[in-house]
């Protein structure tokens, strides 16, 4: 009896979609980074996505191996295969993200190669919110609205400030000329959502991918000056009432296990726990 191939990694392209999106929606919420840029085309451009074929030609694992390398279904063959392609282009990647189990992981496979990461979140929550904020009785701030494009040169401070506290390094060196770039196409979709307040943004939001029913909320930001005085609930409430009708019924987003005031806003608000979630920042 012949023996089957072994399990190899390929490069996917747009005639993997349908199965490269049957993958990620076994777990939408945790796997909407990968699917929304599938769903936005990058297969059609050569874009960084891998996959795990089993002997019988079945995908049954993803990667996504651009600048932030996200694991999608993977198992520990899978991880070891992912790991032995990506041991030796460390200098191209800002973070390893995913359900903490399969980021962990990787990075345990990788970390003998790679330099010393900046951090690693391991201990970070994934949550869910399945119905607006207003069905428990939390009334919008009705200031929220998306920001238009003319606004971006004031988005961008904002979003400036809120990267550099989060990461702790600026978003970028030299020109900002493409950082400007990816705020303006975030606005031109509707995807920022903000406050202004005398030509100045005081909140701001920004919904990062979209796939599968689901639409993932990043970038959260508040005004120093405004912190601590009960506004968050409001604005986010806000927030996920507008995505969840102008992008997708299921609001996700990811926190700090040690975050606890962001924990109890985000139980205020009624999101649940979909499972542990973890970063490792290069």
């Amino acid at each position: 009896m012949p023996l089957l191939p072994r399990p190899a990694v390929r490069q996917l392209t747009h005639r993997d979609r349908d199965e490269a999106l049957d993958l990620c929606a076994r777990d939408p919420a945790s796997h909407v980074f990968v699917a929304s840029r599938i769903v936005d085309g990058d297969l059609d451009r050569g874009g960084p996505l891998v996959g795990v074929r089993d002997g019988a030609g079945r995908l049954t694992s993803l990667c996504w191996t651009g600048a932030n390398i996200v694991p999608v279904e993977t198992d520990e063959a899978a991880r070891h295969l992912l790991a032995d392609r990506l041991r030796r282009r460390s200098h191209q990647t800002a973070s390893i993200l995913g359900r903490a189990p399969e980021a962990l992981d990787l990075w345990r496979r990788l970390e003998p190669h790679w330099p010393t990461p900046r951090s690693v979140r391991a201990a970070q929550l994934l949550l869910a919110l399945d119905a607006p904020p207003s069905v428990r009785g939390i009334e919008p701030d009705p200031r929220v609205r998306p920001a238009v494009p003319s606004e971006v040169p004031i988005v961008r401070p904002a979003a400036v400030d809120m990267f550099t506290g989060e990461i702790g390094y600026p978003p970028y060196t030299g020109s900002d000329r493409a950082y400007t770039a990816l705020l303006a196409d975030l606005v031109s979709r509707g995807r920022t959502y903000v406050v202004v307040e005398d030509g100045r943004v005081i909140f701001k939001a920004d919904v990062g991918s979209v796939a599968l029913g689901c639409a993932q909320v990043q970038g959260v930001w508040l005004a120093p000056e405004l912190r601590g005085a009960g506004r968050s609930v409001g604005l986010m409430a806000a927030v996920c009432e507008q995505v969840a009708r102008d992008h997708a019924p299921l609001v996700t987003l990811y926190v700090n296990e040690y975050n606890h005031p962001a924990r109890a806003l985000y139980a205020r608000l009624g999101f649940r726990l979909v499972g542990p979630y973890a970063t490792i920042l290069m």
